[in-house]
């Protein structure tokens, strides 16, 4: 007994009848299956006339089924269904390599950003989102992967990225108005104090021999420490500032070292893990071995740029 002649269209030309019969137009057909609109009716031609039935009216962008297209549209899709249903034909979608990341402004721009490329050259399929946080002392997790964040409310909680240190620091300008040079902590109350809630002076009051004095009390109150930096650079006042977030101002000369007093900061800066995949472990552990690079260069510099001033400063 011969066999039948069967006409076999191309798996291409069926997902094609079907998308537009769905979305009704070659164009939205073409954007589903990522080709051009003109591939889409190639394909419904070829269709068209290897079954030699008109399967599909067209009135401008609109395509309307014939009573034969509608016939045929419900095998076409019991056939796909079928074709779908083979596990052969099922990926496991690859896992996300998405990392989103939420910083502070300040700790955004002048330690993370600037090393970036580090990260990326070593890990080449994590595609990185960085979201920038709101500043503040206190508040609620964020959703995402990773979080760096700086506050009292962090003791115990996620890992201490840097140790850090402060120092009082102005502008040349501010400290040239100045009636008398500052030689010791006492003499800073001649000239405004900036103040932010995200950087206490109590420390390095504390470490100047002043553990009574007050928090500052006058004049704008910053919840932002690249704020108090940027007053600083306009010669507002003398800001309490970290070597690793001031350290392009103080290298260029905007900003200089009021006095050679080092204190511990009230806070840290954390990361905090909000999911434990390879990609977030991973860049926990490089952010962490950054910062600790970074601090250390900059507090270096620092103190070599002390001494150097020590050295060259004349006899009087």
């Amino acid at each position: 007994m011969p066999f039948p002649d069967i006409r076999l269209p191309s798996l291409d030309s069926l997902r094609a009848f079907e998308a537009v019969a769905r979305l009704g137009t070659l164009e939205r057909a073409a954007e589903a299956l990522h080709i051009s609109a003109s591939a889409v009716s190639k394909r419904l031609s070829g269709l068209e006339e290897l079954l030699d039935t008109r399967l599909l009216v067209r009135t401008g962008k609109v395509a309307t089924l014939t009573p034969s297209g509608q016939d045929y549209l419900t095998h076409v899709r019991a056939a796909l269904d079928l074709l779908a249903a083979v596990p052969l034909h099922q990926r496991t979608p690859p896992p996300s390599r998405r990392l989103r990341v939420v910083s502070p402004p300040t700790f955004a721009r002048q330690i993370l950003v600037p090393q970036l490329s580090d990260f990326t050259a070593q890990h080449p399929d994590t595609e990185l989102e960085v979201v920038l946080s709101i500043p503040q002392v206190s508040g609620p997790r964020s959703e995402a992967d990773v979080e760096v964040r700086h506050g009292p409310e962090l003791a115990g909680a996620g890992q201490v990225l840097m140790r850090d240190v402060v120092v009082p620091v102005a502008s040349p300008s501010l400290l040239a108005r100045l009636k008398n040079p500052i030689c010791e902590p006492a003499d800073l109350w001649q000239a405004p104090l900036l103040r932010t809630p995200l950087e206490p002076w109590s420390p390095w009051f504390a470490a100047a021999g002043l553990p009574q004095r007050p928090e500052p009390s006058e004049g704008p109150n910053y919840y932002d420490l690249g704020l108090i930096l940027e007053a600083a650079v306009g010669g507002q006042g003398i800001a309490l500032a970290r070597p690793s977030l001031a350290r392009h101002w103080l290298a260029s000369g905007a900003l200089q070292v009021v006095l050679d007093i080092e204190a511990e900061p009230a806070w840290a800066y954390h990361g905090l893990l909000n999911t434990d995949t390879p990609q977030a472990l991973g860049f926990m552990t490089w952010l962490s071995q950054c910062c600790q690079r970074v601090a250390a260069e900059a507090l270096a510099e620092l103190r070599a740029g002390r001494a150097l001033s020590t050295t060259t400063r004349p006899v009087t």
